[in-house]
């Protein structure tokens, strides 16, 4: 198969109900840039540092999480998904996703690698570059009551229901 010739997948967000946004940056990338190979699976595993500001008032619990629409599926690639912070939480350090005991609080829940922490990005060998959304997720409830073998499928979908705001930011990876 050759995966240049598959057609782009929709940025993920843009496919659901609309919702304000907020502010997302990160010292380990800029949007729209490229990720460090320490942020890969080529080398690493390394989670990138999130920061974030402007959430609304009636914030009571973060999640967060990494997809790549790229991945040559039908349904993507999650890396990474992370519930129950608390909304007091401005950001994240490199790193902290490594396993819940690097959390300021909250837990991850498996990704699609079946890993309990970060999967960095490793695309196949020669495809396209593929674009990984980091998305922090203001949430209406203090906690989605989800168990860590929820899917990410199933946090995100939970998570759309309670979602006030949003932020991402775009890393872009190629092998």
């Amino acid at each position: 198969m050759d995966l240049h010739k598959r057609p782009v997948a929709p940025v993920p967000y843009n496919q659901l109900p609309p919702v304000p946004s907020f502010r997302v940056e990160s010292q380990s990338f800029v949007d729209g840039g490229v990720l460090a190979p320490r942020l890969g699976g080529d080398s690493g595993n390394t989670s990138p540092h999130l920061a974030w500001s402007g959430l609304p008032a009636d914030t009571k619990s973060l999640m967060i999480n990494c997809f790549d629409p790229d991945a040559p599926t039908p349904a993507g690639y999650w890396h990474w998904s992370v519930v129950d912070l608390p909304a007091a939480t401005t950001s994240l350090d490199c790193g902290a996703g490594a396993s819940d005991s690097t959390l300021p609080a909250g837990f991850h829940v498996r990704n699609d690698n079946g890993s309990f922490h970060y999967d960095g990005p490793y695309p196949p060998q020669g495809d396209r570059p593929h674009r990984y959304y980091f998305a922090v997720h203001a949430l209406d409830t203090p906690t989605l009551n989800l168990s860590v073998d929820a899917s990410p499928t199933e946090v995100a979908f939970n998570a759309l229901f309670h979602t006030l705001a949003r932020g991402v930011i775009m890393g872009t990876y190629q092998r």
